[in-house]
């Protein structure tokens, strides 16, 4: 088991909070090899402004694109603040390079315990 830290930007407090609270429950990043190399089992360390707290990971996937991966995973479990597949695909183009490091990599989620 190892652990891994994820820091979120403070203006994504929301973000952090609802993971903390349990709300969101699957947490999604690029899919870069560092990203690949996490398993079933480790823990992710969330930081934010100061704050951290730990979830440790039930089940990974990868995914070549949001489409597939909201064919597959309800994206209020991904991302519990919005109301549509289209809000959630411009709060992924808002992230800096996000659009095309999806197109070039594909997405992985972490399903939180």
């Amino acid at each position: 088991m190892k652990r891994r830290v994820l820091r979120m930007r403070k203006v994504d407090k929301y973000v952090f909070d609802a993971v903390k609270s349990g709300e969101k429950t699957v947490e999604t990043r690029a899919a870069t090899d560092s990203f690949r190399r996490i398993e079933v089992g480790d823990i992710l360390v969330f930081s934010c402004d100061g704050e951290k707290f730990e979830k440790e990971i039930k089940n990974i996937k990868i995914f070549r694109s949001v489409d597939e991966m909201v064919g597959k995973i309800d994206f209020k479990k991904i991302m519990p603040f919005i109301s549509s597949v289209d809000e959630m695909k411009k709060v992924y183009d808002s992230f800096p390079n996000y659009r095309d490091k999806i197109k070039k990599l594909g997405l992985i989620s972490f399903e939180l315990k």
